[in-house]
């Protein structure tokens, strides 16, 4: 997979062999990369993701939504390649942001890497990925330490769908689930994110947001949802990112790691736009600056 820096190019994913990906994970990937190789099956999952996928996460958070910035957005071009990056506190915030922009019109083709486990070692991880997101939890992401070279060629596919154009990639520079009770103090960013925005410089735009007041359960939100009684959702979003000469020069893990971080920070700068949004959001339980108590403690579990 041809990159646009000097670093080497690493193996497809499908070129690893059985001692490092099961059937089932190998099988998993060839299927979702299939829907973006043929032209129909890609045009017709953008429908569903748009007018589907798109719409019951939007009747989900509407009742509890407040959405700031959408103005600094830039037009969306179906065939060009856009990078969202996002603080993470739930499993849900790429979801809820990406129904936000789809509603404005976006063509592009939606995609969230995601951990390999559950998604992409079970069949139902599979059914959930198709039904959720209509296949948008793509490429996997491998956490165990002895599977490096597997996430270096996740990276490599993320950067070869942006350089070919009509990707809109969600990505967190912390790289984890923010499990603290204090959602603006944020991880160290890691330097997968640096990478991928410098090879794709030129080619795709990077977005900031910031997201504030989503939990973990998903009956619980949707619950708070219908019933008005859930805690604000925040969405706030910052003008695309100019990265200046950081892109620029030899692609090192030194220079990831600065573009990371400067990406982070742009996303830190809304988080404390949103704390002050926040205080002025007319019956809103103050308890939304941080997930419910117990829901934290089961997290830490």
């Amino acid at each position: 997979m041809a990159c646009l820096t000097s670093e080497p190019v690493f193996r497809d994913l499908l070129d690893f062999g059985p001692g490092e990906l099961t059937a089932i994970e190998r099988w998993q990937i060839r299927f979702v990369r299939r829907t973006f190789e043929s032209a129909p099956v890609d045009k017709v999952i953008r429908v569903l993701q748009r007018h589907i996928s798109a719409n019951w996460i939007d009747l989900s958070t509407r009742n509890l939504l407040h959405v700031h910035g959408v103005d600094r957005l830039p037009p969306f071009d179906r065939n060009a390649s856009t990078i969202l990056v996002s603080n993470h506190r739930s499993f849900f915030d790429l979801f809820a942001v990406s129904s936000v922009i789809v509603k404005r019109g976006i063509g592009q083709r939606l995609m969230f890497p995601v951990r390999s486990a559950f998604f992409y070692d079970t069949p139902l991880g599979l059914a959930v990925n198709g039904a959720m997101s209509f296949f948008a939890m793509y490429p996997p992401v491998f956490r165990d330490r002895d599977r490096v070279a597997l996430n270096r060629a996740s990276v490599d596919e993320v950067i070869r769908l942006l350089q070919e154009g009509g990707a809109f990639v969600g990505l967190h520079p912390e790289g984890k689930r923010n499990k603290s009770d204090d959602p603006y103090t944020l991880l160290p960013a890691r330097p997968g994110v640096g990478r991928i925005i410098q090879a794709t410089r030129g080619r795709a735009t990077v977005i900031p947001v910031f997201v504030n007041g989503l939990g973990n359960d998903i009956v619980r939100q949707i619950a708070g949802n219908y019933l008005k009684k859930g805690d604000a959702v925040t969405i706030v979003f910052g003008e695309p990112i100019d990265f200046g000469d950081l892109t620029a020069g030899a692609s090192t893990a030194e220079r990831h790691q600065r573009i990371s971080e400067y990406a982070l920070d742009a996303v830190r700068a809304l988080g404390e736009e949103e704390r002050g949004l926040r205080t002025k959001l007319p019956q809103v339980s103050r308890a939304a600056t941080a997930l419910r108590s117990d829901e934290i403690e089961a997290e830490r579990r």
